[in-house]
């Protein structure tokens, strides 16, 4: 099993940028998949954006599309959420999970599903 750490989280302004960094622990972190999920202030979890253990055809949640992008370097055992062209509503915890089985962290997972989860890294985006 891994362990996940989130970092990058910060305060921006609205057009702004934050690199979010999913670091994971253990030696058989390439064959998880990762998503990436946030959570706003009195609203639901949600869906933000997943890549495969192969890096190919991530996904993203509405949301997001076109903004954001995924991606991993499993040499460093970390996968990053590139955000760009903030908005005021991007403002929410972010959280990454990870699994060896894609749709447990992908746009239609429950989450719960997911084998681990990190602690979470806050973003917030001022208008």
């Amino acid at each position: 099993q891994v362990q996940l750490v989130e970092s990058g989280g910060g305060l921006v302004q609205a057009g702004d940028s934050l690199r979010l960094s999913c670091a994971a622990s253990g030696r058989t972190f390439s064959s998880y998949a990762v998503g990436w999920f946030r959570q706003a202030p009195g609203k639901e979890r949600e869906f933000v954006a997943a890549i495969s253990s192969s890096g190919r055809t991530p996904e993203f949640g509405d949301s997001v599309k076109g903004r954001f992008t995924i991606s991993r370097d499993d040499a460093k055992n970390t996968v990053y959420l590139q955000m760009n062209s903030l908005k005021a509503e991007d403002t929410a915890d972010y959280f990454c999970a990870a699994d060896k089985l894609f749709r447990r962290v992908a746009r239609y997972a429950d989450p719960t599903e997911a084998e681990c989860w990190g602690q979470g890294t806050q973003g917030i985006v001022r208008s």
